[in-house]
């Protein structure tokens, strides 16, 4: 249900004070505050078209054009991207001790830039290309210039920006060159799991790893609607683990949640950051800390 700020900030800070090590899952409503536009509406559905196929992407150039090009004029809302306040509470609350791991099914590296230090990219990192045959990697930015390059008409167009790093460009594509990969002529494609790709097996493994130390799960910004994150809360929820979450909308979680919180996720967010300081303060003063007391009670219960 909907509520204000300062009662969710305070019920948030309280349900992080009994879960102190919070297994974190974030997606694109962090990062709006930074100029990255979402893909979905309040109630889970699509705003747009739904992104790019990998199928697609690798078999047919004309999809591979299409996207490039579009990326050529989207990405600079990725590349000039500034750490929202949502990112920088939620790297104070692992300063804190509270985060035991943040997976992100962002794909911008706006929580390393924040200062947060245990992320995992669940979906990967949209500044890395790959190729899809010999594995050579190479910055997104410097595959952008070259493409600029080969592609003047084109490297000044503008448009409106879409997520990850898309534009709303409509236009004839079949001029545009796309650069392969300078070492084998393989397909270069940006090191993301697109729909219908599979998250590589040691990430997501990390994933659950964190998962099994933690006291519970906290989603922010994100809907859930794809399986690669929800699959975590179910599992959360098979545990035994209580699950939150702080959105503007509906999440597939939804029947699974001990929390919810419907309301926007900086004030939130900066609210129980704060509370939560007030409450260190206050144990400092007696010479406790919150972090030597939880490390004091993970003793005592037996944690490792």
């Amino acid at each position: 249900m909907e509520k204000s700020v300062a009662q969710a900030g305070f019920e948030l800070a309280r349900f992080i004070e009994q879960h102190p090590r919070l297994w974190v899952i974030t997606g694109a409503g962090v990062s709006t505050d930074s100029g990255i536009p979402d893909y979905r509406d309040a109630s889970g559905q699509w705003k747009r078209p739904p992104p790019v196929q990998h199928g697609d992407f690798m078999a047919s150039l004309s999809v591979r054009q299409r996207y490039w090009a579009r990326a050529l004029v989207g990405f600079k809302a990725l590349r000039e991207a500034q750490i929202s306040g949502a990112h920088q509470a939620l790297a104070a609350l692992e300063a804190m001790g509270f985060v035991e791991l943040l997976v992100t099914q962002n794909v911008d590296r706006l929580h390393q830039r924040a200062g947060s230090k245990r992320v995992i990219d669940l979906h990967g990192r949209a500044d890395m290309v790959k190729c899809m045959t010999c594995h050579y990697q190479m910055m997104r930015h410097a595959m952008h210039s070259e493409m600029a390059r080969m592609n003047p008409a084109f490297a000044v167009l503008n448009a409106t920006h879409a997520p990850d790093g898309d534009a709303d460009l409509e236009t004839d594509f079949s001029t545009f060159h796309v650069l392969d990969c300078p070492r084998c002529g393989g397909i270069l494609k940006p090191d993301v799991v697109y729909y219908g790709d599979v998250v590589p097996a040691e990430r997501r493994q990390a994933a659950q790893a964190g998962l099994n130390k933690a006291d519970a799960v906290l989603a922010v910004g994100t809907s859930l609607m794809v399986f690669s994150g929800y699959r975590f809360c179910r599992e959360a929820h098979a545990m035994g683990l209580p699950i939150a979450s702080l959105s503007l909308g509906v999440t597939r979680a939804d029947a699974l949640l001990s929390h919810q919180w419907r309301a926007p996720l900086t004030p939130v967010l900066t609210h129980a950051v704060k509370q939560l300081t007030l409450g260190q303060r206050a144990l400092d003063t007696h010479g406790l800390s919150s972090s030597q007391n939880r490390q004091g009670a993970s003793r005592s219960s037996g944690s490792a």
